[in-house]
């Protein structure tokens, strides 16, 4: 699991310079046809990239139809390029042979390793087709991928070997030199809007990405919005878009072109490689079922050629791949740090909690006042009575007609299927325990789940009340976490979403009830 979310830390520092690189590399072709632009290539940048995170509130859902038509012109248009570049200079076919690239190594040396460094950056970008497999399928992405960009890119990258054998003084910028000279402003614009629109499913990865990590239980809970009604996938998390933009315009600023940002880029797509292959395998070993010779073979094979890559690029740490690997870092200590944190929390409250059943037996023993309408105390612990529940009765000395106690529960699969939902077992007259189930790819909606109950018991929500318990954590010194972490977690915990936010619950129908805790 800690390896899973260490990739998963490594691709937010992606997220922040796939952006910056690919905006960067796009608008600095204004400088082949204006050199004097080139004080304007960074402010020029930085402007497309605020305004692309500016509009992330608003949805993709208008220009989202535009992504499939620009794309497909994007790489029709990269293989034209290509093909008449091959067809000036049709020797450069020659390199399919991979004779050539052993006599590469075998002539270079250590220097023919390190430039493996600089090829990665030819298929990075090529993982992220796999990113919605969930939502398109296996076979469309193979026929995408071998029908149009795996032939457009090969096509390109030779147009480009072809055209350096011809003119070796275009490597300054082969990409646009390959084209005629009057469509150099045109690609500029295309390769923009391309580069924008791969930025944008960067960053709702890491929307979706931070969705599934709070609902596992690694990160606190944030504001999650819906821009589209029809497409439950497409969210919007401010922290994070906010977040992302700082990062990004740092990035811009810090590192002033995409041949420096370069150097950043390759080791964080390299390292995710690396945790896929062994991530891949496990599953293989334990999911499929294959035998431990079959499973290490395949392992070795793959796992030998990502850290290849990741070794060559690892030279270029002091240059700029400290950053991604630093992001990573500091990621994923919040991620251990708060599941560390909320693990001490439930110990905390299962030290002082009473057993569920005998509680409920002594209330309906010695009931209290009921008063009319429903009461949802909201808990982690599903055999323990809600701090909640124990403070209304303390303090306010009434109970509600009908008590629920309901437990949020999270798969490790992306969605719970409709009829497994929701689970209702009847504890006493008037006492319920009601588990609601969520996939990490799952809409959290709990009056929506509630009303939906098909349990022999109809909840309506101008009649219920849910009661929440708000723990104020002191962070203290003992065998939990080192003090540092102990104040992270408390930090984190405040400026946690409201729980009524999170669970789509009306803030009317909610009473906060608090708890000291120490940690």
């Amino acid at each position: 699991m800690s390896l899973g979310f260490l990739g998963a830390s490594l691709f937010f520092g992606d997220s922040l310079i796939t952006p910056a690189i690919s905006v960067l590399s796009a608008v600095e072709g204004l400088e082949m046809g204006a050199p004097a632009l080139h004080p304007f290539i960074v402010p020029l940048a930085l402007g497309i990239l605020v305004g692309l995170f500016v509009i992330q509130r608003h949805g993709t859902a208008a220009i989202g139809k535009l992504f499939g038509p620009v794309m497909l012109l994007w790489f029709t248009v990269l293989g034209l390029l290509g093909l008449l570049g091959i067809l000036r200079n049709p020797q450069v076919l020659a390199a399919l042979s991979p004779a050539y690239a052993l006599h590469f190594f075998a002539a270079h040396g250590v220097a023919g390793f390190l430039i493996l460094g600089a090829v990665v950056l030819a298929i990075t970008g090529a993982e992220a087709l796999y990113a919605d497999m969930g939502h398109f399928g296996r076979r469309p992405i193979q026929l995408v991928w071998f029908a149009c960009v795996l032939p457009a890119l090969v096509l390109n990258y030779f147009g480009q070997g072809a055209l350096l054998l011809a003119s070796p003084e275009a490597v300054r910028n082969p990409f646009y030199m390959l084209a005629q000279e009057w469509a150099l402003y045109p690609m500029v614009g295309l390769a923009t809007v391309a580069t924008v629109i791969a930025s944008q499913a960067v960053i709702s990865g890491a929307f979706s990405v931070t969705r599934q990590v709070i609902q596992m239980g690694y990160a606190p809970r944030l504001i999650i919005r819906h821009t589209s009604a029809a497409e439950a996938g497409q969210i919007y998390i401010p922290f994070v878009n906010w977040t992302l933009m700082a990062g990004v315009a740092l990035l811009v600023l810090g590192f002033q072109s995409s041949s420096n940002l370069a150097a950043a880029y390759g080791i964080a797509v390299t390292g995710t490689f690396a945790i896929d292959t062994i991530l891949v395998c496990m599953v293989m070993r334990v999911r499929w079922g294959l035998s431990l010779g079959a499973t290490l073979a395949g392992m070795l094979t793959f796992l030998t050629i990502d850290l290849a890559f990741f070794s060559a690029n690892a030279v270029k740490i002091p240059d700029g791949g400290w950053f991604p690997l630093a992001v990573a870092m500091l990621v994923f200590t919040l991620l251990v740090t708060w599941k560390r944190g909320r693990e001490i929390v439930q110990q905390r409250l299962q030290e002082t909690a009473q057993p569920l059943a005998p509680f409920v037996g002594v209330l309906l023993a010695h009931p209290p006042i009921r008063v009319p309408g429903t009461a949802v105390f909201m808990t982690a612990d599903a055999h323990g009575a809600p701090s909640a529940l124990l403070h209304n009765l303390k303090h306010n000395k009434v109970l509600h007609e009908r008590v629920v106690i309901l437990n949020v529960r999270y798969a490790e699969v992306p969605y719970v299927a409709a009829d497994r939902r929701l689970e209702m077992e009847k504890l006493a007259e008037g006492f319920y325990h009601v588990v609601v189930r969520y996939g990490f790819m799952d809409d959290i909606d709990i009056p929506l789940a509630l009303s939906e109950c098909a349990c022999g018991m109809q909840f309506e929500l101008m009649d219920t009340t849910f009661f929440f318990s708000r723990e104020n954590l002191i962070p203290t010194r003992g065998a939990g976490m080192s003090p540092w972490r102990e104040h992270l977690f408390a930090t984190m915990a405040r400026n946690a979403a409201s729980p009524m936010t999170f669970f789509r619950i009306p803030a009317n129908r909610v009473i906060e009830l608090g708890a000291q805790i120490e940690i």
